[in-house]
């Protein structure tokens, strides 16, 4: 029998524990949609950004969200306002402000009401740094991915296609937003009580998909 919750995986995590890659991969195996709240938090930063909006002034910030629509194509395409910014939402500076206005009660309520409707009616795996705790808490599959600041500063250095930043300089990156993200008033970054946390230090990507997707292959996601 179908419960609520089944039909929502939660992966949650620390910057650059490689939770978009792992997500993605689960949804595949699942059958699944990948929600990447990560980007849902980018594509309102791309707009704060462009519009020259002051994130500390409540006022047009909230006539900026009322206006804004950030929706997802099957094939993980990311559309601000109907337009595709996947690319453009993936550059440091927005991903610095994204971060930024993560802690804006404003913007995360947004954000959140958008990301529990598609909960509702689809069958999804959802990232992101409180899905399993504030935004999915009836999730019945829930996973917390971990790694050192150095190993996970190697990985983000690895996949970024600028070679003028200095490795240290990315660790120095991760320590501060693992500090604004644990930190922060509003739901901040932790596991769930309920969550499986895995260590990926040592892991390859392929062996963390397996080890979340062994864990949920068998769930009545699809059941009567």
């Amino acid at each position: 029998m179908k419960r609520d919750g089944d039909n929502i995986v939660t992966i949650d995590g620390p910057s650059g524990v490689g939770k978009s890659t792992v997500a993605r991969r689960v949804a595949d195996l699942l059958g699944f949609s990948c929600l990447d709240t990560g980007a849902m938090y980018r594509a309102v930063a791309l707009k704060v950004s462009e519009a020259e909006v002051d994130p500390n002034d409540p006022a047009s910030l909230s006539r900026l969200l009322s206006g804004t629509m950030v929706e997802f194509s099957p094939e993980g395409l990311v559309f601000l306002d109907g337009r595709d910014v996947s690319k453009l939402i993936r550059t440091e500076k927005i991903s610095s402000l994204s971060s930024e206005l993560a802690e804006l009660a404003e913007v995360r309520e947004f954000l959140i009401g958008i990301q529990r409707k598609i909960g509702e009616g689809e069958n999804i795996v959802a990232e992101g740094r409180d899905m399993g705790t504030y935004v999915f808490p009836g999730a019945r599959y829930k996973f917390y991915l971990d790694a050192t600041v150095a190993e996970r500063a190697k990985r983000r250095f690895l996949q970024s296609k600028r070679g003028d930043i200095p490795l240290s300089d990315v660790e120095d990156e991760l320590r501060r937003r693992d500090r604004r993200d644990t930190l922060r008033a509003e739901n901040p970054l932790r596991p769930a009580q309920d969550a499986v946390v895995i260590d990926t230090t040592r892991m390859s990507a392929e062996d963390v998909i397996a080890a979340i997707f062994l864990r949920t292959k068998d769930i009545s996601f699809r059941g009567d």
